[in-house]
C-alpha cells in the first residue's frame, strides 16, 4: 500500500500548541487516573470514545492521545459532526471525484484521507445521521473507501478518535445510533469528570488561563489572590473548563470588575427548577424556597470571596451575626466543600476549630 500524502488545510492543525500536562489533566485523583488509562491508549491503535459534557476538555485529551502516539507524524484531522450539514458530510469525509455533482469541477480529497497515518477526531458522533453511519461502519472494517463518483477502492490507515457528550447506550437503544457502529468503536472509552467533580485542579487551569489571555490579549491583569481561587473552588461550573477560560479572558480583558462566574449556581439551579416545574414535581412554595435560597448562596460566595474569605468581615459586610453567617454557610453546603478555605476570625486557635461559637 502507497501511502496517501495528507493535505494540508484549515481541518488538518498541529498539536504544539497543547499546554503542559500538569494543565491538560492537573492533580486531582480522578484527572491521575484519566492519564493513565490514556497513556495506555496512546500505546495502541484501536478506536477510543472520549465521554463527557460540554467544556470538559474531550478534544484537548484526543490532541493529546494523538502527540503521544505513535500517529503523532500525521495529521490531527477533526471532523464537527454537528456543525456539517447531513447532505454535505459524506463529501466532507470521504471526497469526491471532478463531475461527481454539479460544481464539483475538481476532484477533493476527503478527510478521511487527510488522516492517513494519523488521527481521525470525530467530535459528537452522535449526531451524524444513519446512512452516513452505514457508510462509517464500512471503512472502518477495513479502511476502504471511495470518493463520491469514483469508482477506485482507495485505502487508508488511520487512528480513530471519537467524542460525544451523550449515553451512547441510550442512544443506541433508541434507535438514533446503529448498534453495530458503537460495536465497532467502543473499544475503549475515557469519560472525562465535570469541572465541579475536580476543583482541586482550579487553582493551575486558572493561572494557566490568565497567563494565556493576558499574553493574547497583550495586557497586564490584576493576579487572581487566593480568595478568588478558592471562590472559584466553590462553584458549580455547569459550562466546565470552557466557562472557566472564558470568564478569566473577561476577568482580562475588562478587569476585577468583571463577573468571571456570572452567576453559574444561580443559572444552574433555575435550569432545574424550571425542568421540575415543567414535569409537575415540585410545589410553588418549594420553587421559591430553592430559589432564594441558591440566591443567597451566591450572595454569601461573593462576599466571602471580596473579604479574602474571612468570616468576621464578611458577616460584617452582609449585616448579620457571626453565628448566622456561620450557620448560612453549613445550610449552603459551603463548609464541607471549603472548610479550610475559611479564614478563621480574631480568635485563638481552639475557638477557630469551632467556627459555629461566637
Amino acid at each position: 500500500m502507497s501511502p496517501l500524502r495528507a493535505r494540508k488545510n484549515n481541518h488538518t492543525e498541529p498539536v504544539d500548541f497543547l499546554p503542559p500536562d500538569e494543565v491538560v489533566f492537573g492533580w486531582s485523583a480522578k484527572m491521575m487516573e484519566l492519564r493513565e488509562r490514556a497513556a495506555k491508549v496512546c500505546r495502541t491503535n484501536v478506536p477510543v470514545i472520549l465521554q463527557g459534557e460540554g467544556g470538559t476538555g474531550k478534544e484537548v485529551l484526543a490532541r493529546w492521545i494523538h502527540k503521544n502516539s505513535s500517529y503523532c507524524n500525521g495529521q490531527f484531522v477533526k471532523v464537527n459532526c454537528a456543525a456539517i450539514p447531513g447532505t454535505l458530510m459524506e463529501s466532507e469525509l470521504f471526497g469526491y471525484g471532478k463531475g461527481a455533482f454539479t460544481g464539483a469541477h475538481a476532484m477533493k480529497p476527503g478527510r478521511v484521507e487527510q488522516a492517513h497515518e494519523g488521527t481521525l477526531f470525530l467530535d459528537e458522533i452522535t449526531e451524524l445521521d444513519l446512512g452516513l453511519q452505514s457508510k462509517l461502519l464500512h471503512f472502518l472494517q477495513d479502511g476502504h473507501f471511495s470518493r463520491i463518483g469514483e469508482e477506485t477502492e482507495r485505502v487508508v490507515e488511520t487512528r480513530l478518535i471519537c467524542a460525544t457528550n451523550k449515553d451512547l447506550e441510550q442512544e443506541t437503544a433508541s434507535g438514533r445510533f446503529r448498534a453495530d457502529l458503537y460495536y465497532r468503536i467502543n473499544v475503549l472509552r475515557l469519560r472525562l469528570p465535570c469541572l465541579r467533580e475536580r476543583g482541586e485542579d482550579i487553582p493551575v487551569l486558572a493561572e494557566y488561563f490568565l497567563a494565556l489571555f493576558q499574553k493574547k490579549f497583550e495586557k497586564e491583569a490584576e493576579p487572581l489572590n487566593k480568595g478568588m481561587v478558592k471562590y472559584l473552588q466553590n462553584l458549580d461550573w455547569p459550562g466546565n473548563i470552557r466557562e472557566l477560560s472564558n470568564g478569566i479572558a473577561r476577568y482580562v480583558v475588562i478587569g476585577p470588575e468583571a463577573s468571571i462566574t456570572q452567576e453559574p449556581t444561580v443559572r444552574q439551579a433555575n435550569s432545574t427548577l424550571g425542568n421540575q416545574v415543567a414535569g409537575g414535581t415540585i410545589p410553588l412554595k418549594q420553587i421559591a424556597r430553592e430559589a432564594i435560597r441558591e440566591r443567597e448562596k451566591s450572595y454569601i460566595l461573593e462576599a466571602l470571596q471580596a473579604n479574602q474569605w474571612n468570616r468576621r468581615r464578611t458577616a460584617k459586610a452582609l449585616k448579620i451575626s457571626y453565628r448566622a453567617l456561620i450557620y448560612k454557610i453549613r445550610n449552603a453546603g459551603l463548609l464541607e466543600r471549603g472548610a479550610e478555605n475559611l479564614a478563621p476570625g480574631p480568635k485563638n486557635a481552639a475557638s477557630s476549630s469551632h467556627p459555629s461559637a461566637d
